[in-house]
């Protein structure tokens, strides 16, 4: 098996087709596992704890519980003036984790080519054979494409699936949590997420991120070959708005610095409580980065092949859902599963039936969201197959 792309979906996969003693090989555009910006915290459900669950060796699967943090079970949404306007309560899994800390878990075991830039593939009746940048190749009786949303792989293999913009950008942000940054937050805040709402649909959303125990104690207990490099807790923190409200172009944020970025944050949320304030004061400056919001659109079903897609490759979504990580591990976890129990073509088929049915569900939800908190552009209708 060929995987492009070492992202959350395509690490799942690889661990899943591991342990059911399947070979594969992860091939990987960047050239170290940190060489990316790629956002902070992530929300895992009882989906995406699942999917962990399935493909992991249960001491890496413990670790990542073990560095996770367990939030209260609710989404607290304010108004500019921080006055409540709802509490949206879920009793299910809620663990707050670090983006990087659950992708090290994943990579641990696992080799990565790096470097590997995928240009294009070409199959025949008896596989496929993928082709880098660097004019190396690869072959193998499946190629999957879990390489982001710019996945070059579903270009070739889906030029028809759309990838649009949703209107929208968020400036990221990182507030070390120290007990002088704990005091500005109400207890009730250490949830799932928190959000202010402005009246032009900007917010300001945020969320920790608290180690249950110092994490090289974890490691030690549990994988004592692993080190894991980030330990220190924090508070996720971005502000987002429409373009036009943002006042800047994709790339005139992208060249801003990053207390350039900060004052756009801050000229966002003037006039709004002090909190909002505050946490864009304390931000953690050289670790803020812009992001544009994207979307797949849903399309309908396609006929099986040794070519498929996990992740954002396929059905990336608006942030708004707090779903596009545990879809990609579930896709991963879903397709080792099926990949060990069926021939080639009839797991690939089990596998996109199931994941286009729950993935582009969550498309909608998420970009449903987006729309009532955030005024995200609405979905436009897909293009024919």
């Amino acid at each position: 098996m060929i995987i492009v792309g070492a992202g959350l979906g395509g690490l799942s996969l690889a661990h899943g087709l591991r342990r059911a003693g399947i070979p594969c090989q992860v091939y990987e555009r960047d050239e170290s596992p940190g060489a990316r910006k790629q956002g902070y915290r992530l929300h895992i459900s009882g989906d995406g704890d699942s999917a962990l669950r399935a493909v992991l060796r249960p001491e890496l699967h413990e670790l990542f519980r073990a560095t996770a943090g367990r939030a209260l079970p609710h989404t607290n949404v304010y108004d500019d003036q921080l006055r409540l306007v709802t509490r949206l309560e879920d009793e299910g899994t809620h663990l707050n984790t670090n983006r990087f800390t659950v992708r090290q878990i994943l990579l641990h075991g696992q080799e990565v080519a790096y470097g590997k830039r995928f240009t294009h593939y070409e199959t025949d009746a008896d596989g496929v054979t993928a082709h880098f940048a660097d004019g190396t190749s690869a072959r193998g009786d499946l190629l999957v494409g879990a390489d982001g949303i710019n996945s070059r792989v579903r270009r070739q293999y889906l030029p028809h699936a759309e990838v649009v913009g949703a209107g929208l950008v968020q400036l990221y942000g990182r507030i070390p949590l120290t007990p002088e940054t704990r005091a500005l937050f109400e207890p009730e805040m250490f949830a799932v997420f928190s959000m202010m709402v402005g009246p032009d649909r900007t917010i300001a959303g945020f969320a920790p991120v608290d180690y249950p125990e110092p994490v090289a104690d974890a490691c030690a207990r549990l994988v004592p070959d692993l080190r894991l490099r980030d330990d220190q807790p924090y508070m996720t923190c971005s502000v987002g708005a429409r373009w036009e409200v943002a006042g800047h172009t994709e790339a005139e944020l992208a060249a801003m610095t990053p207390e350039d970025l900060r004052k756009v944050a801050l000229r966002l949320v003037d006039g709004w409580h002090p909190l909002a304030r505050a946490m864009v004061e304390h931000w953690d400056v050289e670790a803020t980065f812009p992001q544009p919001i994207r979307t797949s659109v849903p399309i309908e079903l396609w006929e099986p092949s040794r070519v498929t897609l996990v992740g954002d490759a396929v059905h990336a979504m608006s942030p708004a859902g707090g779903a596009g990580a545990n879809t990609a591990l579930r896709d991963g976890a879903t397709l080792a599963s099926a990949l060990a129990g069926a021939p080639l073509l009839d797991a690939v088929a089990a596998y996109e039936t199931a994941m286009v049915d729950y993935g582009f569900a969550e498309v909608r939800e998420s970009a449903d969201n987006g729309r009532r908190f955030m005024g995200q552009d609405p979905l436009p209708v897909a293009a024919a197959g």
